[in-house]
Formats: structure tokens, sequence, C-alpha cells
């Protein structure tokens, strides 16, 4: 039984701080224009800084350029392949052949991982990858847990395997979904989804007699989210996903929010410590009621424990957590009064809960006393206004910088 990696999505040079800080083993993140999320903040600097930061922490940083490139696009590749092969990244994401080949021509020292978006359901096509310079396969979302181990089983040694084990969902194959292109002039194959599958969409039947006369098929007044999936969850399978042998365990969601990366990878961090530690006892429960906290739609195995499951679509097109919201996020801690950067309205009265990095359980406290930050005078609410807008508040244990709060609503 090995330990598998945990990789965490990082939008941001801030947001890959928090996803180490709470456990991540490796994060992945674009580039400014070559990756499937070209809206994330992480540019160039923010990257190098990104790169320097994990390498001090002992942590790894994958890089992706896995749009399928036009011949436009790739003297850009070939520039900027040979930038993180000076800055020595330790992966490439990758789902061009094309863009392989110039990865091993510019980055011969890098390790490439094939993307999802090859939708690599095979061992046959694992084999391939590895066979043309590959170290890492990211399987594609669509097999099930004997497909995953049976491709794990027949690969050769020296390949890695990876699967997503929370996020988003796309409609199309693997996140290769021309959609978004068709309807909005917006490729979700070179990075800028518009995300047309979480549209309402209102559907009509035309009368067979009737030519030209449109009956709307049964909607409520928010329109049919038909296309809009539920999100992945596998915290119930890690025991299997461990014992079957994967590498490396992937959390979607680059442009989610860092109480978002904080609750979910702090909650797999401890699943998959615990489940090493005592196996017997795995609980996976209270893993799941962490991870309820920050849902945006409901939740869905997918395929992998069976592929003839159809319990994945989200009709009611939820994308908001009833229950909980980001509170704020420690920026210096004081024994009597914390400075906490606000993300959400803040008032005496509010139960406030920290999340401690490697601990399952929160912290709960309910706020008895706020102070205006310039002025140091009490105040019994905080809207958000300007960036990075801040609160004094008395934090019942010592909290480390970065450390998020959550607020039940």
């Amino acid at each position: 039984m090995i330990k598998p990696e945990l990789l965490a999505p990082a939008g941001s040079y801030e947001k890959a701080k928090t996803a180490f800080l709470y456990g991540a083993d490796a994060i992945y993140a674009g580039t400014s224009d070559l990756s499937l999320r070209t809206r994330a903040e992480m540019k160039d600097d923010d990257l190098i800084k990104t790169i320097k930061y994990a390498h001090d922490l002992g942590k790894k940083v994958y890089v992706a350029i896995n749009i399928y490139a036009w011949d436009e696009t790739y003297e850009e590749i070939r520039k900027q392949a040979r930038i993180l092969n000076e800055l020595k990244v330790d992966g490439i994401i990758v789902a061009d052949g094309g863009v392989v080949e110039i990865i091993k021509e510019e980055a011969p020292d890098i390790d490439i991982h094939i993307s999802t978006q090859a939708n690599v359901v095979s061992y046959h096509s694992a084999d391939f990858w590895h066979k043309n310079g590959a170290k890492r396969v990211i399987l594609a979302r669509e097999l099930n847990k004997k497909q995953i181990k049976d491709i794990i089983d027949n690969t050769k040694m020296g390949l890695e395997t990876e699967i997503f084990v929370q996020g988003a969902i796309c409609f199309g194959y693997s996140g290769r979904c021309f959609l978004s292109d068709f309807l909005a002039s917006r490729s979700a194959n070179l990075g800028d989804c518009a995300q047309s599958c979480r549209w309402a969409y209102n559907i009509y039947a035309e009368e067979t007699n009737n030519p030209g006369n449109l009956m709307p098929i049964e909607h409520d007044e928010k329109g049919t989210y038909i296309f809009s999936s539920k999100d992945l969850c596998l915290i119930k399978e890690i025991p299997e996903i461990i014992e079957m042998g994967v590498n490396s365990l992937k959390i979607e969601g680059r442009l989610k929010t860092e109480y978002y990366l904080a609750t979910v990878i702090n909650t797999y961090r401890n699943a998959i410590d615990d489940y090493m530690n005592d196996p017997k006892n795995y609980d996976y429960t209270k893993y799941l009621k962490e991870l309820e906290k920050v849902k945006t739609r409901s939740f869905t195995t997918f395929y992998f424990n069976d592929r003839n499951n159809k319990d994945f679509q989200e009709y009611e097109g939820k994308q908001y957590n009833p229950d909980f919201e980001y509170g704020g996020k420690v920026i210096e801690y004081n024994e009597d009064k914390s400075i906490v950067e606000i993300k959400n309205r803040l008032k005496v009265g509010d139960e406030l809960e920290i999340i401690v990095p490697g601990q399952i359980e929160v912290h709960k406290f309910i706020i008895d006393k706020l102070w205006d930050s310039e002025t140091d005078e009490e105040i019994q609410f905080i809207n958000p206004g300007k960036v990075g807008q801040t609160v004094k508040i008395k934090l019942p244990i010592k909290c480390d910088k970065n450390w998020i709060i959550r607020r039940k609503k």
C-alpha cells in the first residue's frame, strides 16, 4: 500500500500558499495563456514565486500547457517550455501530441503528465503515452474502479496514474467540449470556457400537426439545467483508491476560493492520513460532513462504482451553499485583538469556525466583539468593501497567518 500524493489546484500564488498550508503535497497551475483556465490569476511572475515557494517547502508544482493548440500558438509554447525547464518545474501537463513533442525538445529535464483531456481510458493508450515520454497519465473521469485497476495492473513499470477525486464534472468527454465555442465563441479547449453547461435552458417541442407551434417542456421558473452535472466526490471510496495503488489524487478547482481549497484539501489530507494510519476504522462520514459545508451542488461518484450510474445531473442548478460561507483569513494573530481579512459581512453574534490545518475538527466560537482596524473603535458589524479590508477580532485559539475562517449563515 503506497501513500498517494494529494494534488491541489492553485489559480494564484495566494491560493498555492493556502493549498500547501492545508496539506497538499503538490499543486497544479497554468501559464497565463496556455492552460485550460486562462481566467485564473496565476501570471508568470506569480508562477515563478509559487515554484520557489513550493520547492523551499519540499513540495511540487505541475504546470498545465494542456490546450489543443493551433499552429500559431507553438512559438509561445516553445518559449514557455524553455522557461519551465529553467525553473525546474516538477511536471508539465499536456494533452496535445504536438505539444508533447515540443516539451521533449525544449524541456527535456521535466516530467510529462498526460492531461485528462487526452481521454486515457485503456492501458493500451497509457502505454502509448509512456513510450512517447510520459511519466504520468491523468485518467479520464469516465472510468470505473475496475477499469482504473486494470490500467494500473497492466501498464509498464514507472508510469504513474492520477485520478480526480473531488470537483466539478464537465458535460463533455473528460472536459473536451465544443458547446461553449458554439454558443459563446469561447473555446473550452483553449482555456476560455463560458460554462454553457451550467446555463438554464428552456426546452420546447414542435407540434407534429402544427409546424411552428412550440410547446414548452415542463420546467420551473428557473428553466431546466439539463447539462449541469453534480460535483464528483470520492471521499467514501478513499480506501479502495489507495488499495488499488493510484499514485496521485487530484482536486479540481483552480478558480475556487481559498476557503474552498482550505476545506477540501484539509479534509482529504486528514482522510488519507487517517486511513494509512488506521485502515480498519476509516469513517468517511466525518469527512463528508466537512465537504458538505462548501459544496455548491449535490455530490456524485459518477462512474467510479457503476458504469450504469445515471445519478449525476444537477437539474436544479444549485450554485451556492445555504449554510456556510467564507468568513475571513487570519492576517496577524494577537492574544487580545487579531487582524482578520474579511470576505463576507461579519457581525457580533455570528458563529464562526476556524479551519485548523491537519485537524478534521474545526474550532467554533461566537463573535462577542469587533473593532475597526483603523480607529480601534468597537463596532457591531462590518461589510466587505475595499480589497483586503480587515477587522480586529478576538480569536479563541492561537492561529497562524493565513488560517481560514468560515461563517455560519
